[in-house]
């Protein structure tokens, strides 16, 4: 059985900004949202790994998956 495809509602390019900017960038993109969406977040700090499931346990949203990609990971967010 294949893994499930996540499809993001809204995506936010992070690569090449540093902590705490992808972390700040999707708190203001995600006060836009409705409850249910998702944010996929690209980020290319190696801090992120740790940053953005750190804000989302804070913050109550779910983080849904990540995924290595080339240049970034690729952080799916849903929103509370």
């Amino acid at each position: 059985m294949a893994p499930e495809q996540i499809f993001a509602d809204v995506e936010l390019d992070a690569v090449g900004l540093l902590c705490p900017l992808p972390v700040l960038k999707a708190r203001k993109r995600l006060k836009d949202m409705q409850s249910g969406q998702v944010l996929c977040v690209l980020a290319s700090d190696p801090a992120a790994v740790v940053d953005i499931p750190h804000f989302c346990a804070e913050s109550g949203h779910m983080l849904l998956e990540m995924q290595d990609r080339p240049e970034a990971t690729a952080y799916f967010i849903r929103h509370k």
